[in-house]
């Protein structure tokens, strides 16, 4: 068996997400569809991130053991005209025979949500940007974003199915910047509970609008009440953009 590293791009939104689901399309059924059709046998393939329904990535990295070994770009080329006409490109095959595991190797996972902030909907960016026409204070929403950098319980952005043995999280970054009528929310972690970034951005997006301020958002999290999160942003401007090793 040869281990390949793959690096990963997708638009999540013809997907339930990363993993595979007996009864719906999934991102690492698909590639998993195209190994098979590469190699003649079914082959697992393990993903950094298990991106939610909708959730786009440019750079998730997978792991796949082959039967027999190829050059990394026949991998990476095979595939992808394997993979035609799902939205879903290798960017990058890498042979790995030192341990290498696409989860639990990674140090630290980057999230991008992108939030279109203007009274004119998205025509080139539909289904990868939240809309939102009322004016947003991206510096209120980044000084109030600070107090959740750091370890702590993030039960309040926890979703209520998160299957992790515990709430506790260390977020080592996070940062809110408006690039014209962009505002970008830049998240970094070893690892996030299930669907923290959309709830965390979701909360934001009321001190963003003045329905909060900072020391609400501080109150809601330290409540470590799910009920007490503000509205769950939508997948749509969430993307894995990066992951370290």
């Amino acid at each position: 068996m040869v281990r390949y590293k793959l690096i990963i791009e997708y638009d999540g939104r013809p997907y339930v997400g990363w993993q595979r689901q007996s009864d719906a399309p999934s991102v690492q059924q698909s590639i998993e569809g195209a190994i098979f059709k590469l190699c003649g046998e079914e082959c697992y393939v393990t993903g950094a991130g298990r991106t939610d329904t909708g959730v786009h990535a440019t750079g998730q990295v997978g792991h796949v053991d082959l039967p027999r070994w190829y050059r990394p770009d026949t991998v990476r080329d095979g595939l992808n005209a394997l993979l035609v006409p799902h939205p879903i490109a290798i960017i990058s095959a890498e042979e790995r025979q030192d341990g290498f595991d696409a989860r639990f190797s990674a140090k630290r996972r980057h999230y991008v949500y992108r939030i279109l902030n203007r009274r004119a909907p998205p025509a080139m960016a539909q289904g990868f940007v939240w809309h939102i026409k009322r004016a947003l204070d991206a510096d209120a929403m980044h000084a109030a974003a600070q107090q959740l950098v750091g370890h702590h319980d993030f039960s309040t952005f926890r979703d209520s199915d998160c299957q992790a043995n515990s709430p506790m999280r260390t977020l080592d970054q996070i940062e809110v910047v408006r690039i014209g009528d962009v505002i970008e929310i830049r998240t970094s972690a070893q690892s996030f509970l299930h669907r923290q970034v959309r709830s965390m951005v979701g909360s934001l997006e009321h001190v963003g609008s003045g329905k909060w301020d900072a020391a609400d958002l501080w109150r809601i999290f330290q409540s470590r009440e799910r009920a007490a999160c503000g509205t769950v942003a939508p997948p749509d401007g969430l993307c894995l953009v990066h992951v370290d090793y």
